[in-house]
Protein backbone atom coordinates (compact mmCIF):
# COMPACT_ATOMS: atom_id res chain seq x y z
CA UNK A 1 0.00 0.00 0.00
CA UNK A 2 1.37 3.56 -0.93
CA UNK A 3 1.30 5.92 2.30
CA UNK A 4 2.96 9.17 0.97
CA UNK A 5 3.79 10.30 -2.25
CA UNK A 6 6.05 13.62 -2.86
CA UNK A 7 6.72 15.05 -6.11
CA UNK A 8 9.16 17.96 -6.66
CA UNK A 9 9.58 19.84 -10.14
CA UNK A 10 8.18 17.00 -12.44
CA UNK A 11 6.99 19.53 -15.46
CA UNK A 12 4.42 22.42 -13.60
CA UNK A 13 4.60 20.27 -10.36
CA UNK A 14 6.56 22.53 -7.76
CA UNK A 15 6.25 20.57 -4.66
CA UNK A 16 3.13 18.44 -4.12
CA UNK A 17 2.41 15.48 -1.60
CA UNK A 18 -0.12 13.73 -0.90
CA UNK A 19 -0.79 10.57 2.05
CA UNK A 20 -3.29 8.45 0.39
CA UNK A 21 -5.59 6.75 3.01
CA UNK A 22 -5.72 2.67 2.46
CA UNK A 23 -9.64 3.34 1.34
CA UNK A 24 -9.93 5.40 -1.66
CA UNK A 25 -8.27 8.17 -2.48
CA UNK A 26 -9.28 11.18 -5.52
CA UNK A 27 -7.06 13.48 -7.20
CA UNK A 28 -8.58 16.61 -8.75
CA UNK A 29 -8.33 19.70 -10.35
CA UNK A 30 -8.53 21.99 -13.62
CA UNK A 31 -7.12 20.76 -16.77
CA UNK A 32 -3.57 21.38 -16.85
CA UNK A 33 -3.14 21.81 -13.35
CA UNK A 34 -0.79 18.62 -12.89
CA UNK A 35 -2.83 15.86 -11.54
CA UNK A 36 -1.46 13.16 -13.63
CA UNK A 37 1.93 14.43 -13.19
CA UNK A 38 1.63 13.44 -9.63
CA UNK A 39 1.10 8.96 -11.31
CA UNK A 40 4.37 10.29 -13.46
CA UNK A 41 6.39 10.34 -10.23
CA UNK A 42 4.42 7.35 -8.95
CA UNK A 43 5.50 5.59 -12.39
CA UNK A 44 9.18 6.85 -11.50
CA UNK A 45 9.72 5.45 -7.88
CA UNK A 46 8.19 2.05 -9.63
CA UNK A 47 10.83 2.00 -12.04
CA UNK A 48 9.15 3.75 -14.89
CA UNK A 49 11.44 5.63 -17.91
CA UNK A 50 12.80 8.59 -16.66
CA UNK A 51 12.23 11.44 -19.16
CA UNK A 52 14.58 14.29 -19.01
CA UNK A 53 12.19 16.45 -20.89
CA UNK A 54 9.59 16.74 -17.56
CA UNK A 55 12.33 18.32 -15.54
CA UNK A 56 10.67 21.33 -14.55
CA UNK A 57 11.84 24.90 -14.15
CA UNK A 58 12.71 25.53 -10.59
CA UNK A 59 15.81 23.22 -10.48
CA UNK A 60 18.21 21.15 -12.40
CA UNK A 61 16.41 18.09 -11.17
CA UNK A 62 13.20 16.39 -10.18
CA UNK A 63 12.66 13.97 -7.65
CA UNK A 64 9.92 11.67 -6.71
CA UNK A 65 9.80 10.18 -3.51
CA UNK A 66 7.56 7.28 -2.15
CA UNK A 67 6.78 5.32 1.24
CA UNK A 68 5.15 1.60 1.39
CA UNK A 69 3.46 -0.35 3.52
CA UNK A 70 4.34 -4.03 3.52
CA UNK A 71 2.87 -6.26 6.20
CA UNK A 72 4.41 -4.95 9.24
CA UNK A 73 7.24 -3.11 6.99
CA UNK A 74 7.80 0.07 5.45
CA UNK A 75 9.74 0.90 2.32
CA UNK A 76 11.19 3.82 1.70
CA UNK A 77 11.94 4.35 -2.21
CA UNK A 78 13.42 7.94 -4.29
CA UNK A 79 13.59 9.09 -8.02
CA UNK A 80 15.97 11.55 -8.80
CA UNK A 81 15.61 12.77 -12.73
CA UNK A 82 18.37 15.30 -13.86
CA UNK A 83 18.17 17.29 -16.70
CA UNK A 84 21.33 16.18 -18.51
CA UNK A 85 22.38 12.27 -17.65
CA UNK A 86 21.26 9.33 -16.00
CA UNK A 87 18.44 8.85 -13.44
CA UNK A 88 19.33 7.53 -10.34
CA UNK A 89 17.26 5.74 -7.40
CA UNK A 90 17.62 4.77 -3.62
CA UNK A 91 15.47 1.89 -1.97
CA UNK A 92 15.45 2.15 1.58
CA UNK A 93 18.65 4.31 1.21
CA UNK A 94 20.74 2.40 -1.11
CA UNK A 95 21.62 3.09 -4.42
CA UNK A 96 19.71 0.62 -6.71
CA UNK A 97 18.72 -0.13 -10.51
CA UNK A 98 15.21 1.67 -12.04
CA UNK A 99 14.95 -2.66 -12.57
CA UNK A 100 15.37 -2.89 -8.77
CA UNK A 101 12.46 -1.03 -8.62
CA UNK A 102 10.35 -2.51 -10.52
CA UNK A 103 11.27 -5.59 -8.97
CA UNK A 104 10.87 -4.81 -5.92
CA UNK A 105 7.31 -2.51 -6.05
CA UNK A 106 6.19 -3.90 -9.56
CA UNK A 107 4.05 -5.85 -8.15
CA UNK A 108 2.43 -3.98 -5.69
CA UNK A 109 0.63 -1.18 -7.49
CA UNK A 110 -1.32 -1.56 -10.72
CA UNK A 111 -1.83 1.61 -12.75
CA UNK A 112 -4.53 1.69 -15.23
CA UNK A 113 -4.66 4.79 -17.48
CA UNK A 114 -4.41 5.85 -21.16
CA UNK A 115 -1.25 4.28 -21.86
CA UNK A 116 -2.32 1.36 -19.36
CA UNK A 117 -5.36 0.15 -21.50
CA UNK A 118 -3.53 -3.23 -22.47
CA UNK A 119 -3.54 -4.47 -19.59
CA UNK A 120 -6.94 -6.51 -20.33
CA UNK A 121 -5.59 -7.39 -23.29
CA UNK A 122 -2.56 -9.67 -22.04
CA UNK A 123 -3.45 -13.18 -21.61
CA UNK A 124 -0.96 -13.42 -18.32
CA UNK A 125 -2.52 -10.96 -16.37
CA UNK A 126 -6.08 -12.15 -17.22
CA UNK A 127 -4.80 -15.98 -16.37
CA UNK A 128 -3.94 -14.99 -12.97
CA UNK A 129 -7.63 -13.37 -12.24
CA UNK A 130 -8.99 -15.91 -13.71
CA UNK A 131 -6.96 -18.48 -11.58
CA UNK A 132 -8.14 -16.48 -8.14
CA UNK A 133 -10.98 -17.55 -8.82
CA UNK A 134 -11.00 -20.95 -9.43
CA UNK A 135 -13.02 -23.05 -7.17
CA UNK A 136 -11.61 -25.78 -4.73
CA UNK A 137 -11.55 -28.51 -7.56
CA UNK A 138 -9.83 -25.78 -9.99
CA UNK A 139 -7.35 -25.23 -7.44
CA UNK A 140 -6.13 -28.97 -7.07
CA UNK A 141 -6.52 -29.35 -10.97
CA UNK A 142 -4.50 -26.25 -10.97
CA UNK A 143 -1.79 -28.13 -8.48
CA UNK A 144 -1.88 -31.29 -10.10
CA UNK A 145 -0.57 -29.21 -13.51
CA UNK A 146 2.10 -27.91 -11.40
CA UNK A 147 3.02 -31.11 -10.11
CA UNK A 148 2.96 -32.35 -14.16
CA UNK A 149 4.87 -29.84 -15.57
CA UNK A 150 7.55 -30.33 -12.73
CA UNK A 151 7.84 -33.91 -13.68
CA UNK A 152 8.22 -33.00 -17.39
CA UNK A 153 10.89 -30.16 -16.50
CA UNK A 154 12.91 -32.87 -14.80
CA UNK A 155 12.50 -35.61 -17.65
CA UNK A 156 13.49 -33.27 -20.26
CA UNK A 157 16.53 -32.04 -18.14
CA UNK A 158 17.63 -35.62 -18.01
CA UNK A 159 17.27 -36.23 -21.68
CA UNK A 160 19.36 -32.98 -22.04
CA UNK A 161 21.67 -34.46 -19.72
CA UNK A 162 21.97 -37.78 -21.34
CA UNK A 163 22.47 -36.33 -24.80
CA UNK A 164 22.85 -37.59 -27.90
CA UNK A 165 26.42 -38.77 -27.54
CA UNK A 166 26.23 -42.36 -25.16
CA UNK A 167 29.84 -43.12 -26.31
CA UNK A 168 31.22 -40.00 -24.94
CA UNK A 169 29.22 -39.93 -21.52
CA UNK A 170 30.55 -44.09 -21.20
CA UNK A 171 34.52 -42.37 -21.63
CA UNK A 172 34.15 -40.49 -18.94
CA UNK A 173 32.03 -43.19 -16.87
CA UNK A 174 35.26 -44.83 -17.19
CA UNK A 175 37.44 -41.74 -16.43
CA UNK A 176 35.77 -41.02 -13.31
CA UNK A 177 35.62 -44.22 -12.18
CA UNK A 178 39.22 -44.28 -12.34
CA UNK A 179 39.45 -41.33 -10.89
CA UNK A 180 37.84 -41.83 -7.64
CA UNK A 181 39.06 -45.50 -7.24
CA UNK A 182 43.09 -44.42 -7.96
CA UNK A 183 42.16 -41.10 -4.69
CA UNK A 184 40.71 -44.04 -2.62
CA UNK A 185 42.77 -46.76 -3.06
CA UNK A 186 45.43 -44.29 -1.27
CA UNK A 187 43.18 -44.02 1.89
CA UNK A 188 43.90 -40.64 2.38
CA UNK A 189 42.45 -38.61 5.67
CA UNK A 190 43.17 -35.08 6.45
CA UNK A 191 46.39 -34.24 7.89
CA UNK A 192 47.82 -38.12 6.59
CA UNK A 193 50.45 -36.14 4.40
CA UNK A 194 51.97 -34.15 7.75
CA UNK A 195 51.58 -37.55 9.44
CA UNK A 196 53.57 -39.16 6.78
CA UNK A 197 56.34 -36.65 6.65
CA UNK A 198 56.62 -36.23 10.18
CA UNK A 199 56.99 -40.33 10.51
CA UNK A 200 59.71 -40.59 7.45
CA UNK A 201 61.75 -37.45 9.09
CA UNK A 202 62.20 -39.58 12.49
CA UNK A 203 62.91 -42.64 10.76
CA UNK A 204 65.69 -41.08 8.16
CA UNK A 205 67.61 -39.79 11.84
CA UNK A 206 66.68 -42.35 13.55
CA UNK A 207 70.54 -42.68 15.13
CA UNK A 208 71.27 -39.70 16.12
CA UNK A 209 67.53 -39.34 17.91
CA UNK A 210 68.77 -42.33 19.93
CA UNK A 211 72.31 -40.35 20.92
CA UNK A 212 70.33 -37.29 21.92
CA UNK A 213 67.34 -39.18 23.95
CA UNK A 214 70.12 -41.49 26.04
CA UNK A 215 72.38 -37.94 26.83
CA UNK A 216 69.25 -36.46 27.91
CA UNK A 217 68.55 -39.51 30.22
CA UNK A 218 72.18 -39.16 31.20
CA UNK A 219 72.42 -35.44 32.06
CA UNK A 220 68.63 -35.55 33.55
CA UNK A 221 69.74 -38.49 35.71
CA UNK A 222 72.93 -36.66 37.20
CA UNK A 223 70.51 -32.93 37.21
CA UNK A 224 68.45 -35.24 39.71
CA UNK A 225 71.29 -36.32 41.88
CA UNK A 226 71.76 -32.26 41.91
CA UNK A 227 68.28 -31.33 42.27
CA UNK A 228 67.92 -34.01 45.54
CA UNK A 229 71.00 -32.16 47.42
CA UNK A 230 69.52 -28.90 46.80
CA UNK A 231 66.26 -30.24 47.92
CA UNK A 232 67.67 -30.93 51.18
CA UNK A 233 70.02 -28.29 51.71
CA UNK A 234 66.93 -25.52 51.93
CA UNK A 235 65.11 -28.04 53.71
CA UNK A 236 67.51 -27.40 56.46
CA UNK A 237 67.91 -23.80 55.48
CA UNK A 238 63.76 -23.40 55.85
CA UNK A 239 64.06 -24.99 59.37
CA UNK A 240 66.48 -22.26 60.48
CA UNK A 241 64.85 -19.44 58.92
CA UNK A 242 61.44 -19.82 58.04
CA UNK A 243 61.20 -16.99 55.76
CA UNK A 244 62.93 -19.16 53.59
CA UNK A 245 60.54 -22.19 53.05
CA UNK A 246 59.48 -19.84 49.79
CA UNK A 247 62.74 -21.62 48.06
CA UNK A 248 62.83 -25.19 49.57
CA UNK A 249 59.18 -25.47 47.67
CA UNK A 250 60.92 -24.40 44.33
CA UNK A 251 63.76 -26.79 44.77
CA UNK A 252 61.02 -29.24 45.66
CA UNK A 253 59.21 -28.20 42.29
CA UNK A 254 62.96 -28.01 40.07
CA UNK A 255 63.03 -31.25 41.62
CA UNK A 256 60.08 -32.70 40.69
CA UNK A 257 60.53 -30.98 36.80
CA UNK A 258 63.59 -32.90 36.19
CA UNK A 259 62.23 -36.16 37.56
CA UNK A 260 59.45 -35.53 35.01
CA UNK A 261 61.70 -34.75 31.97
CA UNK A 262 64.30 -37.76 33.11
CA UNK A 263 60.55 -40.50 32.94
CA UNK A 264 59.80 -38.52 29.75
CA UNK A 265 62.91 -39.19 27.82
CA UNK A 266 63.55 -42.70 28.68
CA UNK A 267 59.88 -43.26 27.56
CA UNK A 268 60.82 -41.90 23.85
CA UNK A 269 63.90 -43.97 23.95
CA UNK A 270 62.23 -46.94 24.71
CA UNK A 271 59.56 -46.06 22.22
CA UNK A 272 61.96 -45.63 19.12
CA UNK A 273 61.12 -48.18 16.41
CA UNK A 274 65.11 -49.59 15.62
CA UNK A 275 63.76 -51.23 12.78
CA UNK A 276 64.29 -48.67 9.83
CA UNK A 277 62.86 -50.87 7.33
CA UNK A 278 59.50 -48.93 7.07
CA UNK A 279 61.54 -46.16 5.58
CA UNK A 280 61.35 -47.08 1.84
CA UNK A 281 57.46 -47.66 2.03
CA UNK A 282 56.84 -44.07 3.65
CA UNK A 283 58.64 -42.38 1.40
CA UNK A 284 56.55 -44.53 -1.64
CA UNK A 285 53.89 -42.81 0.06
CA UNK A 286 54.52 -39.62 0.04
CA UNK A 287 55.64 -40.10 -3.74
CA UNK A 288 51.89 -41.26 -4.20
CA UNK A 289 50.37 -38.17 -2.57
CA UNK A 290 52.69 -36.22 -4.37
CA UNK A 291 51.79 -37.89 -7.69
CA UNK A 292 47.68 -37.50 -6.76
CA UNK A 293 48.24 -33.74 -5.52
CA UNK A 294 49.95 -33.25 -9.18
CA UNK A 295 46.90 -34.66 -10.70
CA UNK A 296 43.75 -33.54 -8.65
CA UNK A 297 44.59 -30.33 -6.38
CA UNK A 298 47.53 -28.41 -4.85
CA UNK A 299 46.36 -29.96 -1.04
CA UNK A 300 45.72 -33.00 0.37
CA UNK A 301 41.55 -31.58 1.09
CA UNK A 302 41.39 -30.78 -2.10
CA UNK A 303 42.38 -34.42 -3.92
CA UNK A 304 39.91 -35.95 -0.99
CA UNK A 305 37.33 -33.73 -2.31
CA UNK A 306 38.12 -34.60 -5.96
CA UNK A 307 37.77 -37.88 -5.69
CA UNK A 308 34.43 -37.41 -3.90
CA UNK A 309 32.99 -35.36 -6.48
CA UNK A 310 34.28 -38.08 -9.06
CA UNK A 311 32.80 -40.64 -7.38
CA UNK A 312 29.29 -38.74 -6.87
CA UNK A 313 29.39 -38.01 -11.35
CA UNK A 314 30.50 -41.76 -11.70
CA UNK A 315 26.99 -42.52 -9.94
CA UNK A 316 25.14 -39.95 -12.15
CA UNK A 317 26.61 -41.29 -15.18
CA UNK A 318 26.10 -44.86 -14.37
CA UNK A 319 21.67 -43.59 -13.50
CA UNK A 320 22.27 -41.54 -16.95
CA UNK A 321 23.06 -44.59 -18.70
CA UNK A 322 21.14 -46.64 -17.35
CA UNK A 323 17.94 -45.11 -18.55
CA UNK A 324 19.46 -43.98 -21.92
CA UNK A 325 16.90 -46.58 -23.24
CA UNK A 326 14.16 -45.18 -22.06
CA UNK A 327 14.47 -41.56 -21.66
CA UNK A 328 12.82 -41.12 -24.29
CA UNK A 329 9.52 -43.36 -23.06
CA UNK A 330 9.66 -41.61 -19.46
CA UNK A 331 9.63 -38.15 -21.23
CA UNK A 332 6.82 -38.86 -23.53
CA UNK A 333 5.17 -40.31 -20.41
CA UNK A 334 5.77 -36.62 -18.57
CA UNK A 335 4.45 -34.77 -21.87
CA UNK A 336 1.36 -37.44 -21.97
CA UNK A 337 0.55 -36.25 -18.32
CA UNK A 338 0.96 -32.70 -18.99
CA UNK A 339 -1.33 -32.56 -21.95
CA UNK A 340 -3.82 -34.09 -19.78
CA UNK A 341 -3.28 -31.60 -17.09
CA UNK A 342 -3.39 -28.74 -19.41
CA UNK A 343 -6.62 -29.99 -20.92
CA UNK A 344 -8.00 -30.62 -17.23
CA UNK A 345 -6.72 -26.76 -16.39
CA UNK A 346 -8.20 -25.75 -19.17
CA UNK A 347 -11.72 -26.52 -18.82
CA UNK A 348 -11.46 -25.21 -14.68
CA UNK A 349 -10.53 -22.10 -16.14
CA UNK A 350 -13.42 -22.12 -18.47
CA UNK A 351 -15.67 -23.21 -16.01
CA UNK A 352 -14.61 -19.48 -13.64
CA UNK A 353 -14.16 -17.71 -16.48
CA UNK A 354 -18.19 -18.42 -17.66
CA UNK A 355 -19.08 -16.56 -13.79
CA UNK A 356 -16.27 -13.91 -13.54
CA UNK A 357 -17.96 -13.10 -17.17
CA UNK A 358 -21.34 -12.99 -16.00
CA UNK A 359 -20.47 -10.89 -13.10
CA UNK A 360 -18.70 -8.65 -15.55
CA UNK A 361 -22.05 -8.35 -17.31
CA UNK A 362 -23.94 -7.22 -14.55
CA UNK A 363 -21.25 -4.09 -13.32
CA UNK A 364 -20.80 -3.32 -16.91
CA UNK A 365 -24.71 -2.64 -16.95
CA UNK A 366 -24.12 -0.45 -13.67
CA UNK A 367 -21.47 1.44 -16.08
CA UNK A 368 -24.01 2.44 -18.70
CA UNK A 369 -23.31 -0.98 -21.05
CA UNK A 370 -26.67 -2.64 -20.39
CA UNK A 371 -26.43 -4.69 -23.73
CA UNK A 372 -23.31 -5.66 -23.73
CA UNK A 373 -21.76 -9.15 -23.87
CA UNK A 374 -18.68 -10.28 -22.58
CA UNK A 375 -16.81 -13.34 -22.71
CA UNK A 376 -13.35 -15.28 -22.72
CA UNK A 377 -11.94 -17.40 -25.55
CA UNK A 378 -9.32 -19.69 -24.86
CA UNK A 379 -6.63 -21.14 -27.54
CA UNK A 380 -4.60 -23.89 -26.66
CA UNK A 381 -0.66 -23.07 -26.57
CA UNK A 382 2.36 -25.10 -26.09
CA UNK A 383 2.46 -26.06 -22.44
CA UNK A 384 4.70 -23.70 -19.91
CA UNK A 385 4.82 -23.15 -16.44
CA UNK A 386 1.13 -21.36 -16.45
CA UNK A 387 -0.75 -24.24 -18.31
CA UNK A 388 -1.34 -24.72 -22.18
CA UNK A 389 -3.85 -21.80 -22.60
CA UNK A 390 -3.86 -17.99 -24.45
CA UNK A 391 -6.87 -16.04 -23.07
CA UNK A 392 -8.33 -12.97 -24.61
CA UNK A 393 -11.55 -11.07 -23.31
CA UNK A 394 -14.32 -10.77 -26.22
CA UNK A 395 -16.84 -8.18 -26.05
CA UNK A 396 -18.99 -6.01 -27.82
CA UNK A 397 -21.18 -2.64 -26.51
CA UNK A 398 -24.20 -4.11 -27.88
CA UNK A 399 -25.79 -7.02 -28.04
CA UNK A 400 -26.93 -6.95 -31.65
CA UNK A 401 -22.78 -7.10 -32.25
CA UNK A 402 -20.62 -10.05 -32.70
CA UNK A 403 -17.97 -9.76 -29.99
CA UNK A 404 -14.60 -8.83 -31.26
CA UNK A 405 -11.13 -8.75 -29.54
CA UNK A 406 -11.43 -5.53 -27.17
CA UNK A 407 -8.25 -3.94 -28.32
CA UNK A 408 -9.99 -3.58 -31.81
CA UNK A 409 -13.52 -2.77 -31.14
CA UNK A 410 -13.71 -1.15 -26.92
CA UNK A 411 -12.86 2.62 -26.75
CA UNK A 412 -11.60 4.62 -24.20
CA UNK A 413 -14.16 4.92 -21.99
CA UNK A 414 -15.44 1.10 -22.53
CA UNK A 415 -11.68 -0.28 -21.53
CA UNK A 416 -11.50 2.01 -18.25
CA UNK A 417 -14.90 0.19 -17.49
CA UNK A 418 -14.10 -3.10 -18.80
CA UNK A 419 -11.16 -2.79 -16.01
CA UNK A 420 -12.48 -2.02 -13.02
CA UNK A 421 -15.61 -4.66 -13.98
CA UNK A 422 -12.73 -7.19 -14.44
CA UNK A 423 -11.18 -6.36 -11.22
CA UNK A 424 -14.07 -6.33 -8.82
CA UNK A 425 -15.33 -9.07 -10.57
CA UNK A 426 -11.89 -11.49 -10.25
CA UNK A 427 -10.82 -10.86 -6.86
CA UNK A 428 -7.57 -12.02 -7.16
CA UNK A 429 -4.57 -11.46 -4.95
CA UNK A 430 -2.57 -9.13 -7.11
CA UNK A 431 -1.82 -5.63 -6.27
CA UNK A 432 -2.32 -4.25 -3.22
CA UNK A 433 -2.58 -1.01 -4.22
CA UNK A 434 -5.16 0.15 -7.94
CA UNK A 435 -4.34 3.43 -9.38
CA UNK A 436 -7.28 4.58 -11.96
CA UNK A 437 -5.90 7.75 -14.38
CA UNK A 438 -8.79 9.61 -15.87
CA UNK A 439 -10.93 6.11 -16.70
CA UNK A 440 -14.18 7.93 -16.22
CA UNK A 441 -13.25 9.45 -19.87
CA UNK A 442 -16.56 9.53 -22.30
CA UNK A 443 -19.34 8.84 -19.59
CA UNK A 444 -21.66 11.15 -16.99
CA UNK A 445 -24.68 11.14 -15.27
CA UNK A 446 -26.13 7.77 -13.68
CA UNK A 447 -22.97 6.34 -15.19
CA UNK A 448 -20.71 8.31 -13.46
CA UNK A 449 -22.28 7.91 -10.14
CA UNK A 450 -22.29 3.90 -10.70
CA UNK A 451 -18.55 4.28 -11.36
CA UNK A 452 -17.79 6.04 -8.12
CA UNK A 453 -19.64 3.46 -6.19
CA UNK A 454 -17.64 0.73 -7.95
CA UNK A 455 -14.44 2.29 -7.19
CA UNK A 456 -15.34 2.61 -3.58
CA UNK A 457 -17.07 -0.98 -3.62
CA UNK A 458 -13.38 -1.92 -5.17
CA UNK A 459 -11.69 0.10 -2.37
CA UNK A 460 -12.84 -2.73 0.36
CA UNK A 461 -10.09 -5.10 -0.91
CA UNK A 462 -7.76 -2.98 -2.38
CA UNK A 463 -6.32 0.90 -1.97
CA UNK A 464 -7.62 2.76 -4.71
CA UNK A 465 -6.19 6.40 -6.12
CA UNK A 466 -8.07 7.27 -8.74
CA UNK A 467 -7.20 10.76 -11.05
CA UNK A 468 -10.86 11.97 -12.11
CA UNK A 469 -12.81 15.06 -13.71
CA UNK A 470 -16.44 13.40 -12.40
CA UNK A 471 -17.98 15.16 -9.39
CA UNK A 472 -19.60 11.92 -8.88
CA UNK A 473 -16.76 9.82 -8.51
CA UNK A 474 -14.48 12.62 -6.58
CA UNK A 475 -17.87 12.54 -3.74
CA UNK A 476 -17.47 9.08 -3.14
CA UNK A 477 -14.03 8.74 -1.86
CA UNK A 478 -12.81 8.62 1.31
CA UNK A 479 -9.42 11.16 1.22
CA UNK A 480 -9.40 14.46 -1.94
CA UNK A 481 -7.16 16.16 -2.97
CA UNK A 482 -6.97 18.81 -5.27
CA UNK A 483 -3.88 20.05 -7.66
CA UNK A 484 -4.16 23.57 -8.43
CA UNK A 485 -1.43 25.72 -10.46
CA UNK A 486 -0.17 29.19 -8.62
CA UNK A 487 0.18 32.72 -9.56
CA UNK A 488 4.02 32.01 -10.16
CA UNK A 489 2.95 29.66 -12.97
CA UNK A 490 3.47 26.08 -10.09
CA UNK A 491 1.40 23.68 -8.92
CA UNK A 492 0.76 22.24 -5.86
CA UNK A 493 -1.91 19.52 -3.93
CA UNK A 494 -3.84 20.11 -1.33
CA UNK A 495 -6.11 18.38 1.07
CA UNK A 496 -9.73 19.13 1.02
CA UNK A 497 -12.19 18.33 3.62
CA UNK A 498 -15.68 20.42 5.13
CA UNK A 499 -16.68 23.38 3.29
CA UNK A 500 -12.98 23.02 1.02
CA UNK A 501 -14.61 19.99 -0.75
CA UNK A 502 -17.63 21.27 -0.76
CA UNK A 503 -16.37 23.95 -2.97
CA UNK A 504 -14.42 21.65 -5.18
CA UNK A 505 -17.48 19.32 -5.66
CA UNK A 506 -19.32 22.38 -6.97
CA UNK A 507 -16.98 23.66 -9.44
CA UNK A 508 -16.21 20.12 -10.84
CA UNK A 509 -20.34 20.55 -11.00
CA UNK A 510 -20.69 24.17 -12.44
CA UNK A 511 -17.45 25.89 -12.56
CA UNK A 512 -18.60 27.58 -9.68
CA UNK A 513 -17.25 27.59 -6.33
CA UNK A 514 -18.69 30.13 -4.47
CA UNK A 515 -22.25 29.84 -6.04
CA UNK A 516 -24.78 29.00 -3.46
CA UNK A 517 -26.69 26.84 -5.63
CA UNK A 518 -23.64 25.19 -6.86
CA UNK A 519 -22.80 24.35 -3.18
CA UNK A 520 -26.06 22.93 -2.27
CA UNK A 521 -25.63 20.44 -4.71
CA UNK A 522 -22.28 19.81 -4.06
CA UNK A 523 -23.75 19.17 -0.44
CA UNK A 524 -26.57 16.97 -1.73
CA UNK A 525 -23.60 14.54 -4.10
CA UNK A 526 -21.56 14.11 -1.01
CA UNK A 527 -24.48 13.15 1.30
CA UNK A 528 -25.62 10.91 -0.94
CA UNK A 529 -22.52 9.11 -2.18
CA UNK A 530 -21.79 8.26 2.08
Amino acid sequence: MLSHLRVSNLGILTEAAIDPSPGFTVITGETGAGKTLLLGGLRLILGGKADAGSVGPADDTAQADGVFVDGDDEIGVSRIVPRSGRSRAHLEGAIVSAAVLEERLGGMVEIVGQHDQLLPTRSSYLLDLIDGTLDDGGMRTRRAYDAAWAGFQEARARREALGGDQIALARELDLTRYQAAEIAKAGLVPGLDEQLETDLSRLRNLEEIQEHLAETVRTTAAMADMAGELVARLRKTSGLDPSLAGLAEEAEGLAASVSELSRAANTAADGLDLDASGLEELEQRLTAIGDLKRKYGRTLEEVISYGEGAARRAKELETLLGEADRIDETLDNARARLVVGAGSLRQAREKASRSVSERMAEHLADLGLETARIAFSFTEVEPGPGGADRVAIRFASDARLEPGDISAVASGGELSRLVLALRLSARAPGAATLVFDEVDTGIGGKTALAMGAKLAELAGSNQVLCVTHLPQVAACADTHYVVERSTDGGAAARLVDGEDRVAEIARMLAGLPESEAGRMAAAELLARSR
